[in-house]
């Protein structure tokens, strides 16, 4: 019996002959390096970025609403999981950023061969790592001083 995935690799010409058109490798076929890692995360990241600006825009709804809602939202983000979520938040939109920097660096012909893109992908989870840790326990420390000066009144 013949392998029904060959029909997928009938191609034709612009003269209508018809060609065996090449099978595109698979990630299985590749080694993984950590540009390939960096760039799928990448696009992971953007989905995760956008997901969390959900959480984001519902805060800011809950504070125009009035305080009995931003009181709701503050329950929701001030538990352990909320603040996990939080900082996965934090992470992915610095990881996206990044990310879109090395891009935009890319498009307009710079860092762009093999080597330095692989050079690169160190300088970029440094990077990624100490802003995201940076910003989260910055935004950890603010709250946790807003919450002793409430317990002081």
């Amino acid at each position: 019996m013949q392998d029904v995935r060959e029909a997928l690799y009938i191609g034709s010409r612009s003269d209508g002959t018809l060609i065996r058109r090449p099978m595109s490798p698979h990630l299985q076929v590749y080694k993984m390096r950590l540009s390939m890692f960096l760039s799928i995360a990448n696009r992971i990241t953007g989905v995760v970025a956008t997901g969390g600006s959900i959480l984001g825009v519902s805060w800011l709804a809950a504070a125009a609403k009035g305080p009995k809602s931003f009181a709701c939202m503050r329950k929701v983000t001030g538990n352990p999981l909320g603040q996990l979520v939080l900082f996965g938040w934090i992470v992915s939109l610095v990881w996206h950023t990044v990310g879109g920097i090395r891009h935009f660096f890319w498009d307009v012909g710079k860092r762009d061969s093999k080597q330095e893109i692989n050079e690169d992908g160190p300088v970029a989870v440094g990077v990624i790592a100490s802003v995201g840790i940076t910003l989260a326990l910055s935004l950890l420390g603010v709250s946790c001083a807003r919450a002793r000066s409430r317990r002081a009144k």
